[in-house]
């Protein structure tokens, strides 16, 4: 049975949405960046259900949502001077801060860390999900674990529609790309995944150099996988795409025109060339070029400063294989 589908604009369907949140139940929702999984953070049963359905394993964190910075200390146990202008310049917004946790936070959310990832999300039906369901929401992407993230109401019924209770269709999102996750936990800061906001703006808003962290086999956060966000179909990175000459049907994920001629499929993510363009698209195209069981898939390198940092990295974690 595939999950109920509602408009995320009208006001009926935020208020079913929260009473499911509100009982324990799992609710897909539109945030900027990519589709979220919602459940009630501190109903640990609920949480246990998001790893469930996606088939997440346990030691790999969920961040929480918020409806606004003053709601932090529910589940954060310590404040950081740092914060205020973070949140000021970038929230609501793709940035997500690891922070010590509360206690009364269930462990589940945070895979035993004594860290929690939270954001506030800029998405006018997440925000409006987060106000009418009165808590914070644990919400990963809303797809089976590993995989492309959705970036579409239509991705999520795809892949969870018979385990989802209720689908918020909000369009595509604008950002399409998961947010940023800045560990303020880690000394220095520590950016733990790219995203939603470029390196080089919260360099600028905290005066300082940011490393980016490898990725890891036990993560601190959500993204930080070696193999992640990745398609059925092989994938390989390449800096200047020319047509196959072996056997085999390959796609081409281009960064900008091209021609495309000798492939059997070719998606374009940024006509214009830009970064921006690109991000909002690349999960998209990806899961297009996904469903037409090609042999590979061919992917364009693009400019790894703003966006391009984010946009390389989901590739790369695609293009990995365990």
């Amino acid at each position: 049975m595939s999950a109920r589908v509602l408009p995320a604009g009208e006001a009926e369907a935020i208020a079913e949405a929260a009473r499911i949140i509100r009982r324990g139940g799992l609710v897909a929702f539109p945030t900027e960046t990519v589709y979220g999984l919602g459940a009630n953070a501190f109903d640990a049963q609920a949480v246990a259900r998001v790893f469930e359905a996606k088939a997440r394993p346990a030691f790999d964190p969920l961040i929480v949502h918020l409806l606004s910075a003053a709601e932090l200390p529910r589940v954060v146990r310590a404040s950081d001077p740092r914060v205020t202008g973070l949140a000021e310049r970038f929230w609501p917004g793709p940035l997500t801060l690891v922070l010590p946790r509360r206690e009364e936070l269930p462990e589940i959310v945070t895979a035993g860390l004594d860290s929690v990832g939270v954001r506030v999300p800029a998405h006018p039906a997440a925000r409006a999900l987060l106000a009418a369901a009165e808590t914070p929401i644990a919400a990963p992407s809303a797809n089976p674990f590993g995989y492309v993230s959705p970036t579409t109401a239509a991705h999520v019924v795809e892949r969870l529609g018979d385990v989802v209770h209720l689908v918020l269709d909000g369009g595509p999102c604008p950002v399409g790309l998961e947010s940023t996750i800045l560990s303020l936990v880690a000394e220095p800061p520590l950016v733990l995944r790219p995203g939603g906001v470029a390196k080089e703006q919260l360099e600028r808003a905290l005066g300082r150099t940011l490393a980016v962290a490898a990725s890891s086999s036990r993560p601190t956060a959500p993204g930080q996988l070696a193999s992640h966000y990745a398609t059925r179909t092989p994938l390989r990175i390449v800096d200047d795409p020319r047509a196959p000459t072996g056997p085999g049907r390959v796609g081409l994920l281009a960064f900008g025109p091209r021609t495309g001629a000798g492939f059997a499929a070719v998606e374009v993510l940024a006509e214009d060339g830009s970064l921006t363009t690109a991000a909002a698209r690349l999960f998209a195209a990806l899961r297009r070029l996904d469903a037409l069981g090609l042999d590979g898939i061919v992917a364009e390198r693009c400019p790894e400063t703003g966006l391009g940092l984010a946009i390389m990295d989901r590739l790369r974690r695609a293009a990995a294989r365990d």
